[in-house]
């Protein structure tokens, strides 16, 4: 039997503040939320409009917070559709005081790309021209 990656579950300090950045930012929706055993601790499912089935991300209350050093490149990647959309995101980003990777371009198969910080402090990509997600066909025709 394969196995399918189906989500990812991150215990966070502030659950809110990260439910309005992934909602914000990354387009996220809550799809699913419960509250967990008598704590009353409130769980929530958050995922792409129309992949609610195939992908979420699990946010629990109560974590330690990551703190993620600048030279610590672990993180969750988005595709966008454009060099200008990963621009966009960028700049919404600055003002909001959360952006960590000014945008840059990057030999195939990195593209063109940029990174937030949640308000947990891990670190969200932005990227565009990868073998992944939207244009990715056009990129796949171009690689070395």
């Amino acid at each position: 039997m394969a196995a399918s990656l189906t989500h990812i579950a991150l215990h966070v300090r502030d659950l809110e503040a990260c439910v309005e950045f992934y909602e914000t930012f990354c387009g996220l929706r809550v799809v699913h939320e419960r509250t967990k055993d008598s704590s009353g601790d409130r769980i929530v499912w958050m995922a792409e409009p129309g992949r609610e089935k195939d992908f979420v991300y699990v946010l629990l209350p109560g974590g330690p917070g990551r703190d993620q050093q600048d030279r610590d490149f672990s993180h969750a990647g988005f595709a966008l559709e454009s060099r200008e959309a990963v621009d966009a995101i960028a700049e919404r980003a600055r003002k909001a005081g959360c952006l960590v990777w000014e945008p840059r371009q990057e030999p195939y198969p990195v593209g063109y790309y940029c990174g937030l910080c949640d308000p947990d402090g891990n670190f969200v990509e932005f990227s565009y021209g990868q073998p992944l997600g939207p244009g990715a066909e056009e990129m796949s025709a171009d690689a070395p």
